[in-house]
């Protein structure tokens, strides 16, 4: 049986959250090639490398990135069990760490997360925001607990991962009062050459749009396009055209960007996902947000 050099890992971990062993070996008050030394055997006992030298800090590898967030696992732990054996309060939050794609809404993010935040457990919330590519490869070497996004995971895809459905909506259109009392009235049709601001092309949302304008023969005057929803909706407060966002958020969008909802299309569906490792969701925020999105954010139960 391979048994684990507990030392070796501390001074990994070390040097891991110190991004640099002469920092850790400040830290620590050991020698620079005493900690290096520690680390080169660990790297030898697990047969790969786990740093990588990115200017004067060090970079973890993916291997690196995996044995950080177990070290990272064990040692609190590890602080707790001798907290409990003396004692003392056990402290520590309850760490969740999501990766958002950029796509996402910020309000939906919002809502998505609070109930993780109303658990009786304190918890500790570290968010990511980036491309799906790159937070699925985040998920797969257990950088991130759950993904957050718009679409399920591709087919074909050489991460792991398994896509939990937390709910859908239509969509609601919003402008300022003075364009939306404009186009009211004759909802969608009002649509046709209405100035339009518009999500990316390559979004989930812009193509359920770019559909339904097309099956209703409405062709609006597209203003400008945005990868970022939160900008797109500055524009929109700022009177240059009409916007889409999930249902879902309509109060939410209404008071944050004083706006009016110009009409409602439950024909244009807005799907949101968890992407996880797991096929059962076993973290109890991860479980948490599940249940709410299911039960009451969007009621499908």
């Amino acid at each position: 049986m391979e048994w684990l050099n507990y030392h070796h890992l501390y001074y990994f971990w070390s040097v891991a959250r110190e991004e640099s062993i002469t920092r850790a070996s400040e830290r620590l008050r050991l020698a620079p090639s005493t900690i290096s030394a520690q680390v080169s055997k660990l790297e030898e006992m697990l047969g790969g490398k786990l740093f990588r030298r990115v200017g004067r800090n060090l970079e973890l590898t993916e291997m690196g990135r995996i044995v950080f967030r177990y070290a990272d696992e064990i040692f609190v732990l590890g602080r707790e069990m001798l907290d409990t054996v003396r004692g003392r309060t056990v402290s520590g939050p309850l760490r969740l760490v999501v990766g958002i794609v950029d796509a996402l809404p910020k309000l939906v993010v919002r809502k998505l997360l609070e109930p993780a935040l109303q658990l009786p457990e304190q918890i500790h919330l570290i968010c990511h925001e980036g491309k799906e590519a790159q937070l699925l490869a985040e998920l797969s070497v257990h950088s991130l607990d759950i993904v957050l996004t718009d679409t399920p995971v591709k087919p074909g895809l050489s991460v792991k991962a398994y896509s939990h459905l937390l709910g859908e909506c239509g969509v609601s259109f919003f402008a300022v009062n003075q364009l939306a009392a404009r186009l009211q009235g004759d909802f969608p049709r009002s649509l046709d050459g209405a100035p339009m601001l518009l999500p990316s092309p390559m979004s989930a949302l812009r193509g359920s749009l770019d559909q339904w304008f097309d099956s209703i023969d409405i062709r609006p005057k597209i203003i400008g396009e945005f990868d970022d929803q939160a900008l797109l909706k500055v524009f929109g407060q700022a009177g240059d055209g009409v916007f889409a966002a999930p249902s879902v958020i309509e109060e939410e969008v209404r008071r944050q960007h004083n706006v009016m909802v110009v009409g409602r299309a439950d024909a244009v569906r807005e799907q949101f996902y968890a992407i996880s490792v797991e096929r059962i969701i076993k973290h109890p925020a991860v479980a948490a947000i599940q249940k709410a999105a299911c039960c009451s954010i969007f009621g499908t139960e």
